[in-house]
C-alpha cells in the first residue's frame, strides 16, 4: 500500500466512469492522458483502490482465472478438445509445468473442472494481455495491459474487462513508468515487446504510486467540467445514503 510519510514520484491516475488514465509530473501537471478499457458494469466492476506499481512483465502469459475458465472455455473444450491450442493455450499444472499443449483428454478436463489444472495463454500479439502488463500487488488481482482487441478504444463507452484496465498506448506507459532505468528507452521497450524473450520481468527503479478513483464530475486544467455516467451505480449509492441524514450508517 502507499505509506503517505514517504516522499513519492507523481502517481498514475484511472478514472473509471471517464475510462481515461493520466500520468503527472512532480508539479501535479498532466504529462499525458490515454483511453481505458474497465471492468464491465455487470459483476466485473473494476476498484477503486491506491498502490504502488513495482514491476512490468514484457510478453506476459495470461493465466486464466477459474471463474473464466468455467463460465467460458470449459464449454468450448468440451465441444472441441483442440479449442485451446487453436487459440494459443496450453494446460498447465500448479507449477506452471505444460501438462498438455495439444487436444485435452476426458481426463485432463476433469482436472480442469476440479481445478488441479489450469488454463495459461501463450505470449505474443494474440494474448488477452498484449505484449505488456503493469504490475502493482493488491488484493483484487487487478493489474494494466496491453490487449489484443484495440477496437474497444474507439467505442464511448469502454466498460468491457474481467476487472482489470487495459491501455490504449501500452507502450508509451511503459516508456513513462521506466524512464527511471537506465537503458530502458522506447527503442528497448519496443524491442521487448516485439522479442523472443517471453515473461520478461523489469522491477522500476522507483515504485510508482497508482490510484485507481470513480469521479464522474472532472475539471480539466483549462478550467473546463466534464460529466460522466454512473457506470456502477456509486453516486446513486452514495446519494441514497447521504439522504437518510446524520448519522450516516458505516
Amino acid at each position: 500500500l502507499i505509506d503517505p510519510s514517504k516522499t513519492l514520484p507523481p502517481p498514475i491516475v484511472a478514472n473509471v466512469p471517464e475510462f481515461r488514465i493520466r500520468a503527472y509530473d512532480d508539479d501535479f501537471r498532466v504529462v499525458w492522458t490515454m483511453n481505458v478499457v474497465v471492468g464491465h458494469a455487470y459483476n466485473h466492476n473494476t476498484p477503486v483502490f491506491a498502490d504502488m506499481m513495482e514491476y512490468v512483465i514484457f510478453r506476459p502469459y495470461w493465466s486464466v482465472p477459474y471463474s473464466i475458465a468455467r463460465n467460458e472455455m470449459f464449454s468450448k473444450i468440451e465441444k472441441d478438445p483442440n479449442y485451446l491450442a487453436s487459440k494459443g493455450f496450453a494446460v498447465v499444472d500448479s507449477k506452471q509445468n505444460v501438462v498438455s499443449a495439444g487436444a485435452v483428454t476426458p481426463e485432463v478436463m476433469q482436472q480442469l473442472k476440479a481445478g488441479t489444472l489450469f488454463i495459461r495463454q501463450n505470449p505474443g500479439p494474440k494474448n488477452s494481455l498484449g505484449l505488456v502488463k503493469f504490475i502493482f500487488p493488491n488484493d483484487y488481482n487487478v493489474y494494466m495491459h496491453d490487449t489484443d482487441e484495440k477496437q474497444f478504444f474507439s467505442r464511448i463507452r469502454r466498460d468491457d474487462s474481467h476487472g482489470c484496465i487495459r491501455l490504449e498506448r501500452p507502450a508509451d506507459m511503459a516508456v513513462w513508468v521506466l524512464r527511471n532505468n537506465a537503458g530502458w528507452d522506447a527503442a528497448k521497450i519496443k524491442a521487448a515487446m516485439e522479442g523472443k524473450q517471453d515473461n520478461l520481468q523489469v522491477n522500476l527503479a522507483q515504485p510508482i504510486p497508482v490510484l485507481i478513483v470513480y469521479a464522474t464530475a472532472v475539471v480539466e486544467e483549462d478550467g473546463s467540467v466534464h460529466f460522466y455516467d454512473d457506470i456502477y451505480g456509486h453516486d446513486k449509492a452514495l446519494e441514497e445514503t447521504l439522504a437518510k441524514g446524520y448519522p450516516y450508517p458505516g
